[in-house]
């Protein structure tokens, strides 16, 4: 009896179970054997142990970087990396501490990108230096079986007397647009002006009926007196053919 009672803590010793996201590398002694897939499992106790990997897309922090773009501005940029383990077996066997190793190489790759550019492409094409963190990364990590999915900046902080300098700027573009639009306004009036007096010069009846229109509006004024100066005889008259 007792010994049947330690075959079976023996056999449920043994017994493992993997969820479909996750993969498992079988250790005999702790030599490498064979990646166990999802599923119920059982290893020998004692002889074999296994280390379990998840296979899911993993996100990690980039924690913010200080700094210097190309311009001499200092600033501190964080983000995130997306990545994938393709390979269990490259992942621990190939690096420790794989989650490790892409943050530090994320961090690295970013202050390499900003640090050559300026800050107005940092802060204008974001997308474009998280694609270049992303291939200096995954130019690493392929070999480890690790596929980085993306990177993304999130966020850039700057100095105070940077930031208003840039509101300073961000409102004299702003008063700049202004200003043009204002201009193109007038000149489009002044267009529509000289188009309206050429038509009522042409006609000496458009001319008496503007007349007329003005007056009307003058008369609106109940303490308002008009006086002509001249006759209405001697507004222009169409000419006869």
């Amino acid at each position: 009896m007792f010994l049947i009672l330690i075959l079976a803590l023996f056999l449920l010793a043994g017994i493992r179970v993997i969820f479909e996201y996750k993969r498992a590398l079988k250790f005999r002694f702790g030599k490498y054997v064979k990646t166990l897939k999802p599923g119920f499992r059982w290893i020998i106790p004692i002889v074999e142990t296994i280390q379990v990997v998840d296979i899911r897309v993993i996100t990690i922090n980039i924690v913010s970087q200080e700094v210097m773009t190309e311009d001499n501005v200092p600033c501190s940029i964080d983000g995130v990396v997306f990545f994938q383990i393709k390979d269990p077996e490259k992942a621990v066997l190939e690096v420790e501490e794989f989650t490790f190793a892409i943050t530090q190489l994320s961090q690295a790759a970013l202050r390499d990108v900003c640090g050559k550019v300026e800050l107005d492409t940092i802060l204008s094409k974001r997308e474009e230096m998280g694609r270049n963190i992303k291939e200096i990364v995954e130019s690493e990590t392929q070999q480890w079986g690790i596929d980085i999915s993306d990177v993304k900046i999130k966020d850039i902080q700057l100095p105070e007397n940077m930031r208003r300098m840039m509101a300073n700027q961000a409102e004299a573009e702003r008063s700049r647009r202004a200003r043009i639009i204002l201009a193109q306004a007038e000149e489009q009036a002044a267009d529509m002006l000289l188009l309206a007096g050429k038509k009522i010069d042409q006609s000496p009846s458009a001319i008496k009926l503007r007349l007329y229109q003005t007056l009307s509006n003058i008369a609106a004024e109940k303490n308002s007196t008009i006086l002509f100066p001249f006759p209405e005889e001697v507004l222009p008259k169409k000419p006869k053919d």
